[in-house]
């Protein structure tokens, strides 16, 4: 008899702005949301040609893809590159392929992998050190971390992985946010069994729309993945544009020097504020205050839509306003304008 398992619970998410219109409909239009980390300077987008649009996507566009993925990431030649809707497919599917029985997450990080794990039946526990993740069957690490930038070295990442094979165990490292910090990402483990490196495109490149995203591990890893996925996995669309973006290796360097730019601008701003910083990347940054349920509700009054953790009470983490009126904005809401 098959077992089945109770559906994830929600998970609260950035990004849910028609909710936010409906709890504050008298606020100014339009909504500055910066409750989601992509980058609000998006990638431009190329020409697509139109069959693109109306044939299923072949093995060939596929192929193109996953060669500009690995040449982007840097994924050795022996490790497999599989293309889904976004990274968000792999780490619903992960628990589904590769069941486990104990699930070690790095904590306090993104909410899915928990939730997701547990529907599969999995007793998961949140770990506050890289050494207790190494005892369980998985080891789930977010890298660098969301909500609050931590960044765990390759050469950890790297040991704990030799640990976990050894015992049959699986590493799963959640690189959604690495783009703009490719020193500590650890790709060049792909190709080892028992490591799945995952890397999110719509973020840096300011596409989250396009759901895009990619599983980088072995062969023997990837075919169940694929599997289970099943065909046409990404878009048409998705594959034309992902891989001309993948491709050009001048837009994402400057893509983060102006992101970095612009975050020290929103530190500088959260500051003066009252805000004290906890972290981030530079396209998010977590900052805590006494009463910052207080400000998230006067910052929705204002129509700007931060992010709020019902776990973390005082906490808040901003995403990159995309212009400068989207700066004034902020900056009248939070009263220092």
């Amino acid at each position: 008899m098959t077992a089945h398992h109770a559906p994830a619970a929600p998970v609260f998410h950035g990004g849910r702005l028609d909710a936010a219109r409906r709890l504050y409909p008298e606020a100014p239009q339009p909504w500055i949301d910066l409750s989601t980390g992509v980058n609000p300077h998006p990638y431009p987008l190329p020409p697509v040609a139109p069959e693109a649009w109306s044939r299923l996507p072949d093995d060939d566009a596929f192929a193109a893809l996953c060669a500009a993925a690995r040449r982007a990431y840097r994924a050795p030649a022996e490790a497999a590159i599989v293309a889904g809707a976004g990274a968000q497919a792999f780490i619903q599917m992960i628990p589904r392929v590769f069941p486990a029985r104990r699930v070690a997450i790095l904590g306090f990080t993104y909410a899915e992998h928990e939730a997701c794990w547990a529907a599969s039946g999995a007793r998961v526990s949140t770990a506050a050190t890289l050494d207790a993740l190494g005892e369980s069957n998985v080891a789930v690490i977010v890298n660098p971390n969301n909500p609050d930038g931590r960044v765990i070295e390759p050469r950890e990442i790297a040991a704990l992985a030799q640990h976990m094979t050894r015992r049959g165990g699986l590493v799963v490292v959640d690189e959604s946010f690495m783009d703009f910090t490719p020193l500590h990402s650890v790709a060049s483990l792909a190709a080892t069994e028992g490591v799945i490196v995952l890397r999110s495109f719509g973020k840096a490149y300011g596409l989250a729309g396009l759901r895009l995203g990619f599983a980088l591990c072995s062969p023997a890893l990837a075919a169940p993945l694929r599997a289970a996925l099943g065909p046409w996995a990404a878009s048409g669309p998705a594959l034309a544009i992902g891989a001309r973006a993948l491709a050009d290796e001048r837009w994402l360097p400057a893509a983060a020097v102006a992101c970095a730019t612009d975050a020290k601008r929103l530190d500088s701003l959260l500051e003066r504020a009252g805000f004290g910083l906890v972290g981030g990347t530079s396209l998010f940054r977590l900052v805590r205050h006494d009463k910052a349920g207080d400000w998230f509700s006067r910052l929705c009054a204002s129509g700007v839509l931060a992010r709020e953790f019902p776990q973390r009470p005082e906490w808040l983490r901003f995403g990159l306003p995309g212009g400068e009126s989207a700066w004034r904005r902020l900056a009248t809401a939070l009263e220092i304008g």
